[in-house]
């Protein structure tokens, strides 16, 4: 095991049930929190969140240790930004809008270190404990690093098949939203075209011995997407918590005015 974070591929691939939620304030206390919480992994937002680079490896560094997997979300396929992230420490990236076999095939490459792939090295980097741990991280990276792709375009869902069998990809992951404007029926989700869609991604993953993942705002949708085949769970966030919460405490004072 890595000494910076909790590796989750081998339990990706071997299909168990994991938790995990999206942490998008750019905040390192609350990573933390995310962190202590008792989930599996969390999802550092650097696509729609508020934080950039800095506030990524502040985080990266409160959760360092832990039980969660520290996952960070890029904001496009770019094999400079991989090479960065996974630099500081990443246990694996989320790739948004990959819509064809070719693309996921580029996001392997960007993840792992020649011959297997086009990630730069260094040795120095906080992913290697600076050194101290090179030879164990060159030699072992691409066993524990964990890639998802994102599914969301129709592009994308008419080529699943193609993408979950490329070697590499461990991950489809339903994004709800994007998926959902792009087949035109914006948050309708249980329409029956994107019901279909839903079914189509956690079957395509299943073909391939690859883990189907998604997003849900409301916890009970679980139970309904496990069935259908998803494993790699994130529930809300940690903006959703906070506003969620703060809303709940206010109405209870203005209740008694």
């Amino acid at each position: 095991m890595h000494k910076l974070y909790t590796p989750i591929r081998d339990k990706v691939l071997a299909g168990e049930t994991l938790s995990g939620t999206f942490v998008n304030l750019g905040s390192a206390t609350a990573a933390e929190i995310v962190a202590q919480s008792g989930f599996d992994w969390m999802l550092i937002d650097l696509e729609h969140g508020y934080g950039a680079h800095e506030s990524m490896v502040s985080q990266l560094q409160a959760v360092s240790r832990t039980e969660c997997s520290p996952i960070v979300r890029i904001a496009w396929n770019d094999p400079v930004r991989v090479k960065r992230v996974l630099d500081m420490g990443a246990a694996g990236i989320m790739f948004p809008f990959v819509n064809t076999a070719s693309e996921a095939e580029e996001a392997v490459q960007a993840m792992r270190y020649p011959p297997l792939g086009i990630r730069g090295v260094s040795r120095l980097s906080r992913a290697s404990e600076y050194g101290a741990d090179f030879e164990n991280y060159f030699g072992n990276a691409h066993k524990t690093l964990t890639t998802f792709v994102q599914i969301e375009t129709p592009e994308a869902l008419e080529n699943v098949e193609a993408i979950a069998a490329v070697e590499g990809v461990d991950v489809l992951f339903l994004g709800p939203m994007d998926l959902s404007v792009n087949l035109s029926i914006t948050e309708q989700f249980e329409h029956p075209d994107f019901v279909s869609a839903r079914k189509r991604i956690a079957q395509a993953a299943k073909q391939a011995g690859k883990a189907a993942g998604i997003l849900l705002l409301l916890a009970g949708s679980v139970e309904d997407c496990i069935e259908e085949g998803y494993t790699v769970i994130a529930i809300g966030s940690d903006s959703g918590a906070l506003i969620g919460g703060m809303k709940s405490m206010a109405q209870k004072i203005n209740a008694q005015k």
